[in-house]
């Protein structure tokens, strides 16, 4: 399936308020789509993934962001741009935030997913629609009823259940590293900084997949549509209205 036609199904089926993204790690010798922005060189800044994330799905931009255009160190480290120190693996980031011990903040740190320096490349997110690659994993935000739309359509076909990890912070390598890595969709609770620097709302959690799933998913979300399991949520409106005691007199008056 190609990326507008996917986007395309997403947005009649979900109908999420910004764009479906697609993402791919970029190869560094290989030229960059046309019209990809570079932070540090377009815009004078250094930002974080989520703010890339964040700016193709609102401005539909198309964004490529390396080392010198990173400013969070914890995707630093996770996509493999900057090593894992003794302080990062010993929980120094997260010991008296997210944890209450180094030993805590360690584990926590282990189990974020990560690259190797030689799987390593250029982050690259798009509108969906508009992306010219091919993506390796694609992010649909929304809120908790359109995520559970996009669940339904990924059980469409195999049953059973998905299984997704949540840790509070780094969802950038959940979006990308994670989906690319085990080739399965997860449902992405939107960590803190996507929260205070991608300004991502309260009301929004965000569902990410393999490229690889896309027919499948796609195929999910007509069949499960064909099935009644729809998007805005259908309300029960079938049944008698409960009215005040003086509203039932009134009724009865005219019974009378």
């Amino acid at each position: 399936m190609e990326p507008a036609e996917l986007a395309q199904t997403i947005e009649r089926y979900v109908r999420p308020d910004t764009f479906p993204v697609a993402a791919r790690i970029w190869p560094r010798e290989e030229p960059l789509p046309e019209r990809t922005r570079r932070p540090a060189e377009d815009l004078g800044a250094r930002i974080t993934i989520c703010q890339a994330v964040s700016m193709a799905r609102r401005y539909g931009w198309s964004l490529a962001v390396d080392t010198q255009d990173l400013s969070c160190p914890i995707a630093q480290v996770a996509f493999g741009f900057k090593p894992a120190l003794d302080f990062y693996r010993q929980g120094g980031l997260t010991h008296g935030m997210y944890t209450e011990t180094a030993e805590a903040g360690a584990r926590t740190e282990e189990a974020v997913p990560k690259l190797a320096p030689e799987e390593s490349g250029l982050v690259v997110v798009a509108p969906l629609a508009r992306a010219r690659f091919s993506p390796q994993a694609v992010v649909v935000y929304g809120n908790s009823a359109q995520v559970m739309v996009l669940v339904a359509a990924a059980l469409y076909k195999r049953g059973g259940d998905l299984v997704s990890r949540f840790s509070a912070r780094a969802d950038c390598a959940d979006i990308v590293i994670r989906a690319i890595r085990e080739r399965e969709p997860q449902v992405v609770l939107p960590c803190y900084g996507d929260r205070v620097f991608g300004q991502t709302q309260d009301h929004e959690m965000a569902f990410t997949f393999p490229m690889e799933r896309a027919d499948e998913i796609a195929a999910g979300l007509e069949g499960t549509y064909r099935g009644g399991v729809r998007y805005p949520i259908p309300h029960y409106l079938r049944y008698e209205a409960d009215f005040p005691e003086s509203y039932k007199k009134l009724a009865r008056m005219w019974e009378e």
